[in-house]
């Protein structure tokens, strides 16, 4: 009897080991695969979109001729005028991101609505002589810099802005003794802005931004009948405020276990 209790505790010892041996190998071989964290949303990569928005420009001109007014203006005279628009256009640009902190280019194109007239009626009532503008091309290229806060980034930007911009005018009286003439002229200058953008989705960015730019004076030749007079015009600065849209291209994504 007691060389069978022997045997009995033996065997199942050797049952116990054997299960043991076969749960670790099992161990081993299944492990628990890490949970899944959603990647860091990452600023990097090219962009192209749009914006929507209003338009401001202070229009300024002068007449500089050589001592024979123009349209009733003698030189040294001339007006400034205020009027605003819609606005809307394209972007394309590129971000890299280092740690909190985005840096980057952009481009843009916009179409405006920004023009207005002046009736300069010195030598009589009703209509006289008319004088237009008109701003309706604007484009910027420019540097970004921001700071990133998760999906949020808050940025300054800066760089070359240019308006094709018109000036005419036309005399209105029964006998005009100066005529009419205009003249289109790409006014060059410079801008500053803004913004917020909001990474919606990987791809898809929303935000809104402001912008100002001013440009330098550029001489329009207006001719009459009696000589060539020359003003000195432009776009003594132009404010915008847009909403915007951008798909961002993917880049590589970091993703943290």
């Amino acid at each position: 009897m007691r060389n069978k209790l022997i045997a009995a505790f033996a065997c199942t010892t050797a049952l116990v080991s054997s299960g043991a041996a076969s749960a670790a190998d099992l161990g081993a071989r299944y492990t628990k695969a890490p949970a899944y964290v959603e990647p860091l949303f990452t600023w990097t990569g090219f962009y192209v979109g749009g914006h929507i928005g209003g338009a401001w420009t202070n229009e300024q001109f002068i007449n500089n001729g050589n001592g024979a007014p123009f349209a009733d203006l003698s030189p040294g005279q001339g007006f400034r005028q205020r009027k605003s628009g819609v606005m809307g256009g394209a972007q394309i640009g590129y971000n890299w991101q280092a740690n909190n902190y985005v840096f980057g280019m952009e481009g843009t194109i916009s179409g405006l609505d920004n023009h207005g007239s002046f009736v300069n009626n010195v030598f009589g009532t009703g209509l006289d002589d008319q004088f237009s503008w008109r701003a309706n091309v604007l484009a910027t290229v420019v540097g970004r810099a921001g700071f990133a806060v998760q999906n949020n980034l808050f940025y300054i930007k800066g760089g070359y802005a240019g308006v094709n911009n018109r000036l005419s005018v036309v005399d209105n009286v029964a006998n005009p003794s100066t005529g009419s003439g205009g003249q289109t002229h790409w006014a060059n200058g410079w801008t500053v802005g803004a913004g917020w953008e909001y990474g919606v989705t990987r791809n898809w960015i929303v935000g809104l931004e402001y912008n100002y730019a001013a440009f330098g004076s550029q001489t329009y030749q207006l001719g009459g009948t009696s000589g060539n007079y020359t003003f000195d015009a432009k776009p003594r600065d132009i404010q915008w405020a847009v909403v915007r849209a951008s798909y961002k291209f993917d880049a590589p994504v970091i993703a943290r276990y």
